[in-house]
């Protein structure tokens, strides 16, 4: 018969079995496999080296080398790990210039524009080249030239990773494990061959096959191979030489990886691209002279194998047996599996069963039943050859064929569904039935007890030179700096300890079962002493007590069966099998058999974990996870069991995000901490148990649904600010809010406060939520939850429903609090109150709060102990400074019960008081006052709506200021005064609203208590903070003192502080204007009101008269008799000249300024009138228009420019350069335009309204004859509103006379005996400049003068001007000064 691999380079014959001289050995027939090379390869052997011509073409390599290369340049974080592990090994020195190549390698990757990569990527390689051939640089360069499609280079470069002695044996097992299995280790079969010889040689010297055997027999085929020995069987010189054959073994490795470099490099760069050009290397192998067998025959080429860990690193051989899994070969055997390495694996310990030769491999009963059951065991090759020491020393030689893996279906399925657990050296023991060389009967067997403590393992682990420490004994070696092995002083690669050797774990907890008297008290008895008190619990006074007892009897047998196989067994299948026994007595027993306490031992769930790290059962792991998590709900013992191995619970964690559903309740009685739950990213997985159906499921202990709450809920709780929020937001990316809600009426109490937090979280992450919440909220539950709860399950509970009342329809947050109010199992506001009486401070606001609301559902009754407490409560945490938090807390609610919120829940009192302001919106916030009642903007306001809105704020305002007689403001006016600017912001809001509210609610006194609280701090506040909303909302409250009943009066004496302020909003808010009326009118003493301080005075003489100011926003202009203009601007009280420019050659006589487009025009003599654009600091010239006359006075608007010319009449010129001429019968002296209409005032102290699209000429005053020849002119004229003020001659007592323009009638008189030439007017006030250095001031209703100011010389005042605010006056004299005057 004869087996051929398929697509490999092996072949087997069978040969004809050898019968053995030994006696015990013939009845067993060995089958042996001989090495036949196929036509591509053969072996040939010199003394120290052995050729191999297998042959490795170009594809092949660059094929390997690209797939290595992409996976590289595909994965971020594996790239990054090899980074860093080659940076290691790189001199400090060059460091540097690895790590920009290595950086601007990865910005090449991110870039998606090709000439941007390409050039980054020239860029790295140009570091690169100079530097010498370190790993690191190597391997960059691969990959730079696999981006640049440039295969050949790149597989030369990844190459030369393996040229350094140093080096191959990193990249063998941490870089480039794949790549060696694929290209390196098919040449390398002749190493690993000498090398398992060596091994062989020095273990055979000392074995005895009389004590055990394994015994493996099927119809056709037996193998005989002796047993594992244990270490303690092992002498110090065999350890020694073994140690020192690993060494060489590891070196000869290395040399033979830097021999293949180069072959492949020089197959790479033939041009022939014909790898039978290149010669294959020569292997370098140890002689056979040299290992003490010189002359010796040289034996049949066998294959062999080694364990190769996940990370690609080898487990050391030299603690691993000669033995090695065998499986059964039949005729129907399939072709072994292509993935098979070709290097040498370990083999775990538990493969085997070791037997007494004269027994029998015997099967469970239960087992029998499965005709297709495979006993075959764990994938390896096996070679064995071993000398008698019986009664015949002839040496027999003993091959065993390379047999097909066990199952390799699952061994196709295990990584997907599991980690194996990696670093952990099969620790080979000898059967625990016999007991151990050189050791007797009261001892621990040495193998058990750790060096370093010398107690017996509790959890071993396994170093990579095959010695075995105590976990925490190693840990604290590692800890104190040693970098060695300490009993080998072997130098480690990496001291990241692996994890827990299970199988010798396994195998010392059964030594424990069957040696209880050698167990220290501390540990705990074997699961088998449990079974006395088993049968205790057992009935038995019944007639049919013995067919129960027998029964019991029967089921105990099978169940100890069971439990054997599940942790005894090394049959896989087997203990499979058990665990579905095991669950099925569990799920069935009735007859008071106390299985827990059978199974609850370590050595048992150790059991369980070796299933869920193994098995890919679905059916099994889930039968696992259900029985360890039943034991886990009953026995903390078994969690602790879990628990003290970090890689078992990594391991139901990566079952759970695989899809076991169930293992979700498992991990959250392991109660993992938040930190490895954030870690794991297990919230996508938690989230798809809720699109389980629950009659899918297993019925466990606790429902997958709830333990996946629970969960979220820890996660959520206890992980920063950032974490917290990304698990809400995939929450509402996954929809999975409405899944939470309904855990609201989950059976299990703490579901729902698990629930409660949950949704909390959600709601202040988007309040938005709220209302989705709101809707499918089912809260009767929580309100009997509300009942046991401890305070802080209560304090959820309590602020879940205060939140949930912050929805923008008032009659829904008032359904919400009927739910609440009626609908406990004892009454809820009776509830609130004795947990209001013993709650934490922090905690009382917000219960006070709530408990009001549902106090206050019906309208306030006189007397209400539950409306006092609350009070008492909110007012007493207002005013304790000691807790600053609990104070904000109060302020914060106070201003919720307002009652008003937008659709995302933020409380909106303080826009609704800007919009009862006046002011349209706000500039804090994104919301449209005006579009503010109670709700949000996209919803329709109905009528029910709003009364229910106003009922509520007139309600819950009657109490907040009626309690004991107003004490509520003392407490607001004492927070307005706290540093804390959140605690002052939300007094402030709270107070201007009730303030408000007592101009709504009748009067019962609380007026006076309120305007003695405040009042002096709302005229503070609006005159000394800088946010104007909070002035206008100052100014709000002092206009409802206005309104209280000898609320007047108290504002009159503080006239003078509140007029200032109020001047400077009356252009933001028109509330401003309203009170400055009422203020001014009551206040009798003017002069008192309107003081003006001189601010600046400024000499601009050398350019000779000022005739002309005008003010525009932050500056001022200036126009002179020489033609210059200057541009001023006024700060600190101080001028600062921004610009000098003369452009003109003639007197400026006039500016204008268009605000319709920030245009400066300028009329002057010399004929021109010139258009200037205003910039920031400066203006220049943009358009000159030739007037052709003298310009005396200029008015502009949008396309006309009326100016007064050297004649009689007005010039009206267009754009265009069209003109004409109107009221050609007057001297015209001054000009105004107002909506079309330009008003004259005329040298015989006429004043004419003349149309400008019709030209009609309307007379608003007549004129007078000159009297001896002296003329006597309208000066100035001035238009505000409907009236024209026009400053003339004094010959009837009144210089200035006010006139409607609508009917032409005269309205008022200004009694003065000054010769005014210039005039202005503001809101209040009428100014006029008069010659000889006077400035008048009048009151503009009652025309009373107010004021006189005096300019210090005997000159004329030319020009008058106002800024925007009506507060600073800018004079021009004729002396050539400029004066500006401030209104305090």
């Amino acid at each position: 018969m004869a087996r051929a691999k398929q697509g490999s380079h092996w072949s087997f014959q069978k040969l004809p079995s050898e019968s053995s001289n030994s006696g015990k050995l013939n009845p067993i027939t060995v089958t042996s496999y001989s090495y036949t090379p196929r036509t591509d390869q053969s072996f040939t052997h010199s003394p120290a080296t052995m050729t191999t011509v297998t042959v490795t073409t170009r594809a092949q390599i660059l094929r390997h080398t690209a797939a290595f290369t992409s996976s590289v340049l595909s994965q971020s974080e594996l790239r990054r790990r090899l980074i860093a592990t080659l940076l290691r090994d790189t001199p400090l020195s060059d460091q540097k210039h690895l790590n920009l190549a290595a950086d601007t390698l990865e910005s090449a990757i991110s870039f998606s524009s090709p000439p941007t990569r390409s050039s980054s990527l020239s860029l790295a390689e140009k570091l690169l080249l100079p530097l010498p051939d370190f790993p690191l640089s190597s391997l960059l360069l691969s990959l730079i030239h696999a981006l640049r499609s440039r295969p050949t280079e790149s597989a030369v470069s990844l190459l030369r990773i393996f040229h350094s002695n140093n080096n191959a044996s990193l990249a063998r097992s941490e870089i480039a494990p794949a790549l060696y299995e694929c290209l390196f280790s098919l040449h390398l079969f002749p190493v690993f061959r000498w090398f398992d010889d060596q091994r062989t040689r020095i273990l055979s010297s000392s074995r005895n096959d009389d004590d055990y055997i394994y015994s493996v027999t099927s119809e056709e085929y037996s193998v005989l191979l002796p047993c594992a020995k244990v270490l303690s069987k092992m002498s110090e010189e065999q350890a020694a030489k073994l140690r020192e054959v690993e060494r060489e073994y590891e070196d000869v490795l290395n040399q033979n990886c830097m021999v293949l470099a180069e072959y492949f490099k020089e197959v790479l760069v033939n041009e022939n691209g014909d790898a039978a050009v290149v010669s294959p290397p020569s292997l370098v192998l140890k002689s056979a002279a040299e290992d003490g067998h010189g002359g010796g025959e040289i034996r049949k080429e066998e294959m062999m194998q080694m364990n190769v860990l996940e990370n690609g690193r080898y487990n050391n051989p030299i603690w691993s047996e000669r033995e090695a899994s065998i499986e059964f070969l039949s005729p129907s055997t399939s072709s072994r599996s292509s993935q098979a390495p070709f290097y040498p694996q370990r083999v775990l310990s538990r493969i085997l069963k070791p037997q007494k030769a004269s027994k029998t491999w015997t099967t469970p009963v239960y087992l029998n039943s499965t005709a297709d059951t495979d006993f075959s065991l764990d994938e390896s090759l096996l070679s064995s050859s071993s000398d008698s020491e019986a009664e015949n020393d002839e040496e027999k030689d003993k091959t065993v064929a390379l047999l097909e893996p066990r199952q390799s279906q699952i061994k196709e399925q295990m990584p997907t569904i599991f980690k194996q657990s990696r670093g952990s050296p099969d620790y080979p023991m000898a059967d625990l039935d016999t007991p151990l060389h050189g050791i007797g009967k009261h001892a621990h067997p040495k193998d058990f007890v750790c060096p370093i403590t010398s107690y017996i393992f509790d959890d071993p682990v396994t170093l990579e030179t095959g010695q075995t420490y105590e976990r925490k004994a190693i840990e604290e070696w590692f800890n104190r700096g040693n970098l060695t092995c300490p009993i080998t002083r072997q130098k480690l690669q990496n001291t990241q300890l692996p994890k827990t050797n299970y199988v010798l774990k396994r195998l010392i907890a059964s030594w424990k079962d069957r040696n209880p008297h050698l167990v220290p008290p501390s540990y705990e008895i074997p699961y088998e002493e449990t079974e006395e008190a088993v049968k205790l619990t057992i009935p038995s006074t019944s007639p049919n007590s013995v067919i129960t007892q027998a029964t019991v009897d029967g089921m105990m047998s099978e169940l100890r069966c069971a439990i054997n196989n599940l942790y005894m067994s090394e049959v896989l299948q087997e203990s499979e099998m058990a665990v579905l026994q095991i669950e099925k007595f569990w799920r069935g027993v009735n007859v008071g058999v106390d299985i827990h306490s059978m199974l609850s031992k370590p050595a048992i769930i150790n059991g369980f974990m070796e299933i869920l790290f193994n098995s890919v059962e679905p059916q099994v792991l889930q039968a696992s996870v259900f029985l360890l998590a039943e034991m886990g709900s009953r026995d903390n013992a078994v969690i602790k069991t879990l628990t003290r191995v970090d890689s078992d619970v990594e391991c139901i964690m990566a079952l759970f995000k695989n899809g076991l559903t169930e293992a979700v309740v498992l991990l959250y009685l392991l109660n993992p901490s938040t930190v490895n739950l954030a870690e794991m990213a297990i919230v996508e997985s938690l989230i798809t148990v809720f699109n389980k159906k629950e009659e899918d499921l297993v019925k466990m202990c606790l429902k997958p649904k709830t333990a996946a709450v629970l969960l979220l809920a820890r996660i959520i709780g206890g992980s920063e600010e950032i974490i917290s929020s990304s698990v809400v937001n995939t929450l509402f990316s996954e929809k999975a809010i409405g899944t939470i809600v309904g855990s609201l009426g989950a059976n299990l109490a703490k579901e729902r406060i698990a629930a409660v937090e949950i949704l909390l979280r959600c709601m202040e992450e988007d309040g938005t939520s709220r209302n989705n919440i709101a809707d499918k909220a089912e809260l009767t539950p929580l309100l009997e939850t509300l009942i046991g709860a401890t305070d802080g399950d209560r304090f959820k509970i309590i602020q879940f429903f205060s939140e949930l009342v912050k929805l923008n329809r008032r009659t829904f947050n008032e359904q919400i609090l009927h739910i609440i109010k009626e609908e406990g199992p004892f009454s809820t506001m009776h509830t609130l109150l004795i947990y209001l009486q013993t709650a934490l401070q922090d905690q009382c606001p917000v219960m006070a709060g709530l408990l009001l609301q549902l106090d206050l559902l019906v309208e306030p009754r006189k007397m209400s102990i539950y409306r006092e407490e609350a009070m008492d409560t909110l007012i007493s945490c207002l005013r304790n400074a000691d807790f600053p938090v609990t104070q904000l807390a109060a302020a914060d609610t106070v201003i919720s019960l307002q009652g008003s919120f937008d659709f995302s829940g933020n409380p909106l009192t303080r826009e609704v008081l800007l919009k009862r302001a006046g002011i349209e919106k706000s500039s804090r916030s994104l919301v449209q006052v005006n579009q503010i009642s109670n709700f949000s903007p996209e919803i329709d306001i109905t009528p029910e709506e709003e009364k229910a809105a106003d009922d509520w704020e007139r309600r819950i305002a009657s109490v907040l200021v009626s309690h004991e007689f107003g004490t509520l403001f003392e407490a607001l006016a004492d927070g307005m005064k706290s540093r804390n600017p959140e605690l002052r912001s939300a007094c402030f809001i709270s107070a201007t609203w009730l303030i408000y509210m007592l101009t709504i609610l009748p009067d019962t006194g609380i007026q006076v208590a309120a305007r003695a609280c405040l009042l002096k701090q709302f005229i503070a506040k609006l005159n000394s903070t800088k946010d104007v909303e909070d002035r206008i909302l100052s100014m709000l409250a002092l206009n409802s003192f206005l309104h209280f009943s000898d609320g007047l009066g108290d504002l009159t004496s503080y006239t003078k502080d509140i007029i200032k302020g109020l001047r400077e909003l009356k252009r933001s808010c028109p509330l401003a204007t309203k009170m400055l009326k009422v203020l001014v009118e009551e206040n009798e003493s003017k002069a008192d009101i309107w003081i003006h301080t001189q601010l600046i005075k400024e000499d601009c003489s050398e350019n000779g008269e000022v005739l002309s100011v005008i003010c525009f926003k932050d500056k001022f202009f200036s126009g002179h008799t020489d033609g210059t203009i200057k541009v001023w601007t006024l700060k600190d009280n101080l001028f600062y000249l921004l610009q000098e420019i003369q452009e003109h050659t003639k007197a400026v006589t006039n500016l204008v300024i268009l605000e319709s487009d920030d245009r400066l025009y300028s009329g002057s003599l010399d004929r021109t009138a010139k258009v200037w654009s205003i910039g920031k600091a400066a203006i220049h010239c943009v358009q000159v228009h030739d007037m052709k006359d003298q310009i005396h006075n200029l008015v502009v608007t949008n396309s006309l420019a009326c100016f007064i010319p050297q004649g009689t009449g007005v010039k009206v010129q267009s754009l265009n350069g069209e003109s004409k001429l109107l009221n050609s019968s007057k001297y015209v002296k001054c000009l105004a335009h107002v909506h079309g209409k330009l008003y004259c005032g005329c040298h015989d102290s006429s004043v004419q309204e003349i149309h400008l699209a019709t030209g009609t000429v309307n007379t608003i005053q007549s004129g007078y004859k000159r009297l001896l020849g002296k003329a006597n002119p309208i000066h100035a004229l001035q238009i505000h509103g409907e009236l024209v003020y026009a400053a003339g001659s004094n010959l009837d007592g009144s210089a200035i006379k006010i006139w409607n323009n609508s009917n032409y009638s005269m309205v008022g008189s200004l009694q003065t005996g000054s010769d005014v030439r210039a005039m202005a007017v503001s809101s209040e006030l009428i100014y006029l400049g008069c010659k000889g250095g006077t400035l008048e001031i009048w009151d503009k209703k009652k025309h009373n003068r107010v004021d006189t100011l005096q300019m210090g010389t005997n000159c004329r005042v030319n020009c008058m001007a106002l800024d925007g605010n009506g507060e600073v006056l800018v004079i021009g004299t004729s002396d050539g000064q400029i004066q500006a005057w401030g209104m305090n």
